[in-house]
């Protein structure tokens, strides 16, 4: 490789403020490594809807809620740093899915989720730590969602 490849962090991100926190951290992480940030949120299948159209409508007001958040979630980051993360939205399975999409990526130096700070840490979370963890072709980053600003920028 005759240039050194972007180092990219990968962020699924929900409506959850732990996915919040990942995300802020990631964002920090690419701007003191000179990376990217990609931004992935997986809608999952919707039960049948009679009408295509409205489908379709459901779906893009979920893009446009979950574009709105990630934007609302950077901030000052996006502004002060200039990283513009790429957003994607998938549908599917969230383990199939976020599998899948690293599968297919070499760019990507590191999975970022987001932990709840109480009770279950997610399904992600347990998915990509769990049995199945060595197999992936990137390290797993577990961002705890209590962590503060402060806090994230020491570790970042």
């Amino acid at each position: 490789m005759d240039q050194q490849q972007t180092r990219t962090y990968l962020v699924v991100i929900d409506d959850s403020p732990e996915a919040r926190v990942a995300l802020r951290f990631a964002a920090r992480r690419a701007v003191k490594t000179g990376g990217a940030v990609e931004v992935l949120a997986v809608v999952e299948p919707q039960d049948f809807v009679q009408w295509g159209g409205v489908q379709a409508a459901i779906e893009e007001e979920q893009r446009l809620r979950i574009e709105a958040s990630i934007t609302a979630s950077l901030g000052e980051i996006v502004d002060a740093a200039g990283i513009e993360p790429n957003i994607m939205v998938r549908e599917g399975e969230p383990v199939s899915v976020v599998r899948a999409f690293i599968g297919t990526r070499d760019d990507i130096a590191a999975l970022v989720l987001g932990a709840s700070p109480s009770g279950d840490p997610g399904p992600l979370v347990k998915d990509f730590t769990g049995t199945d963890a060595g197999k992936l072709p990137c390290p797993v980053m577990i961002i705890p969602g209590s962590l503060s600003d402060e806090r994230l920028e020491q570790l970042s």
